[in-house]
């Protein structure tokens, strides 16, 4: 048994109509919210392995619902 995402009970549509890459070190966020902000750790196939900033708390993602903050990583945006 697999477990649902609000997402998918309610068949919202999170999907970004563009390809943009996501690599580690990007910031991101999911879906259309502006907030919570999260690190991209690793990436691997159609999923990334996310930390949100604020918590630390790590989360898997699906790459398609991520989109950069910026266009700019971690690093680069904190200076």
């Amino acid at each position: 048994m697999s477990l649902s995402s609000y997402s998918d009970v309610f068949s919202i549509n999170h999907d970004r109509g563009y390809e943009e890459e996501i690599h580690a070190g990007d910031l991101v966020r999911t879906g259309p919210n502006l907030f919570p902000h999260f690190e991209v750790l690793a990436v691997h196939a159609d999923k990334a392995w996310v930390r949100n900033v604020t918590t630390g708390a790590d989360h898997l993602a699906i790459l398609s619902r991520c989109r950069k903050i910026n266009g700019q990583p971690l690093a680069a945006a904190a200076e």
